[in-house]
């Protein structure tokens, strides 16, 4: 993990301090609040339906057990006792009231961590494989250069109001498990044939009302240059970018309308910077700069590639369950003798993605007792331990079930990706915790569920898709038709992993239905997935061979509520 150095804790400290007399001057009527808007959301403080939502950022998800405590320690202390992990790699709380708000930042500061851009029309948290330096089909480790963009992007002056907001993700490895094509700039490190570490690049990507699979705009870019060639990137967005209409003013937008046309104006931006800007190349990485950031990154002291496959021993009539957690939580690992263990967030009575701070506790000792103190935040709002050794499994399984981290779900129906929703989103036109709910416990079955398979269930409460629903293999979308909660269907969406195949937006299956008939609109696509399957075939595939009909019918024959005089109401 990157460990802060002391000109890093000195800017935090300062920041937290600032947003205190920021915040001050506000309480004080010094400062009114469309002059203090700004300055809280550019440190993670938002208004939402009910109280303060504070968002704090987590750097390519990496986390240490003492940044995990003091996490637990603000959701005892200051929220109602938890927390939620997001699609960002982010963690929030909802219910801080805002005049601890700045109490809250010198915790995180403690710590080294913030919640600096993780709002505002700026770059956003930068997102990564939550197996990134672990995973056996990486090619370059991309955390040393996630640091590097974060370091260089934080307070970036030219680009603190940019259009919209701005969201990078970079992977390293041969899938793509951070989803890169729905990001406004994405990023796959890769090898030329001389070996040399450069990125492909992709930009335009994005979900909300209107979905765009990020297009390539260079195959290789030497990964001295990769700094050089955003800004060119940010530049063009910046000076083209819709401002007159909040709904077209991401880059999505200007990439689909202009096409090669911008491709062009990037391609030319990035000339110009290193061959007409005054010290353009100071911009390139230096060597010395990467080899100071990835020595942080380096395999952790005491891990050492141990001799000789896992073999899972005989534990009576435990054998089964623990089996079944192998299977699901349990992933394959670069450093022979060594495990990466998923913590599901998954489970019957709580959100997908919170955790209370006793449960935050736990996790951290974990870490601590098995993980060398480090802890990841996925993608698909999960914890993941990332340097467990075999050895240590079974008691980890014992842990994981003493926390109530070990339900064997991960990638099956219930591991579903949710925001917070109407619950608690001022922008959400629909509640996603509910549904989220009847429909865990609808597939409680554990047999069930591992005869349906992997599949991904990603659901949103607005068109805003924080529940990343064009993704899913399965998308429900909340929205609001005269005052009323209603839930649009989406099947075949894909986030670009190998299970799920080219990126792409899910299709809408049909008009909306009722909140009510939702967990039988599931399970009426579930059934007739399981129906018309052939041997072995995975959900997304049968979609895909089928199209959507057979499921729109399967769908629309449970609808009640929706139906009038046997015909569905209109979306």
């Amino acid at each position: 993990m990157y460990k802060y150095t002391e000109f890093d804790r000195q800017f935090v400290r300062a920041r937290a301090a600032q947003f205190r007399d920021q915040l001050e001057r506000n309480l004080r009527g010094e400062l009114g609040d469309d002059e203090f808007r700004p300055l809280r959301l550019q440190n993670g403080w938002y208004i939402q339906r009910h109280a303060p939502m504070a968002r704090i950022a987590v750097p390519y998800g990496e986390l240490s057990s003492r940044q995990l405590r003091q996490l637990a320690r603000i959701a005892r202390e200051y929220d109602r006792d938890y927390a939620h992990f997001t699609t960002r790699q982010n963690c929030q709380y909802n219910w801080i009231p805002l005049h601890q708000s700045a109490e809250v930042m010198e915790l995180l500061a403690e710590v080294d961590m913030h919640g600096i851009q993780t709002s505002g029309n700026c770059i956003r948290n930068i997102t990564t494989d939550a197996l990134a330096g672990i995973a056996p089909d990486e090619v370059v480790d991309p955390r040393p250069y996630a640091e590097v963009l974060r370091q260089w992007s934080t307070l970036h002056p030219e680009f603190a109001f940019l259009p919209r907001k701005f969201k990078i993700a970079i992977t390293g490895a041969a899938e793509d498990r951070a989803a890169i094509q729905w990001h406004d700039i994405g990023l796959q490190l890769v090898k030329n044939e001389a070996g040399e570490v450069g990125f492909k690049v992709f930009v335009g990507g994005g979900m909300g009302r209107t979905p765009v699979v990020a297009a390539e705009i260079n195959a290789f870019v030497p990964w001295q240059q990769i700094l050089v060639y955003i800004e060119a990137i940010v530049r063009v967005y910046n000076r083209y970018g819709r401002r007159d209409n909040l709904y077209k003013a991401r880059i999505k937008i200007l990439v689909k309308a202009e096409g090669q046309k911008f491709f062009d104006a990037v391609n030319e931006e990035f000339r110009k910077i290193l061959e007409v800007d005054a010290e353009g190349a100071a911009h390139l990485i230096p060597l010395r700069e990467l080899e100071r950031v990835s020595a942080h990154f380096t395999l952790p002291q005491g891990v050492r590639p141990a001799a000789g496959g896992f073999q899972p021993g005989r534990y009576g009539d435990q054998q089964q369950a623990f089996a079944r957690w192998l299977e699901r939580n349990v992933h394959a690992h670069k450093v022979s003798g060594y495990r990466a263990v998923t913590l599901s967030l998954k489970r019957v009575g709580q959100a997908p993605g919170d955790t209370t701070s006793a449960q935050m506790e736990a996790a951290a000792t974990m870490a601590d007792r098995y993980s060398l103190g480090e802890l990841r935040v996925t993608h698909d709002q999960n914890l993941l331990l990332p340097w467990v050794r075999e050895a240590d499994l079974y008691a980890v399984w014992h842990a994981a079930k003493d926390a109530g981290f070990a339900v064997p779900n991960i990638g099956l129906l219930t591991d579903m990706i949710a925001c917070p929703g109407g619950d608690f989103c001022a922008l959400a036109n629909a509640r996603s915790l509910p549904i989220a709910a009847a429909i865990t416990e609808r597939f409680q079955d554990l047999d069930e569920l591992w005869d349906i398979g992997d599949i991904d269930l990603h659901m949103s409460g607005c068109i805003n898709s924080c529940g990343h629903h064009h993704s899913g293999h399965i998308g429900i979308l909340g929205v609001d038709k005269d005052g009323s909660e209603w839930y649009q269907i989406t099947l075949g969406g894909s986030d670009g992993s190998a299970l799920s195949g080219k990126t792409q937006a899910g299709k809408v299956i049909g008009p909306s239905f009722a909140a009510d008939e939702v967990p039988d609109v599931i399970e009426a696509i579930i059934d007739t997935y399981r129906a018309q399957r052939t041997e072995g075939e995975r959900f997304i595939d049968t979609v895909r061979r089928l199209g959507i009909a057979p499921f729109k019918t399967a769908a629309d024959a449970v609808r009640s509520a929706t139906a009038v005089r046997g015909e569905a109401v209109p979306a």
